[in-house]
């Protein structure tokens, strides 16, 4: 099964600001990650029911949510640990 990461984030916040240079790093190995500012993208904030950030969604091709995760401070290994589990 294809998947990929929403990963829910905003300028202002600073767990998104340490943990956006490792989605970068996992988005340039290959893994579909959209980066989804909560500041400007009411819509997917509202279908996903974002109520903290950054906040890391798995979901399926058909953006069918598979799990998510409060994720402030994951490291590379760690947000690779929780896709592939």
């Amino acid at each position: 099964m294809n998947k990929g990461i929403l990963f829910f984030n905003a300028p202002w916040c600073g767990p998104c600001g340490v943990l956006k240079p490792v989605m970068d790093q996992i988005k340039s190995d290959g893994i579909n990650v959209k980066s989804i500012n909560t500041e400007y993208d009411g819509q997917y904030t509202q279908e996903y029911q974002v109520k903290s950030i950054p906040m890391l969604v798995l979901t399926d091709l058909d953006g069918k949510e598979i799990k998510r995760a409060k994720a402030g401070g994951w490291t590379k290994e760690q947000v690779m640990n929780w896709f592939n589990a």
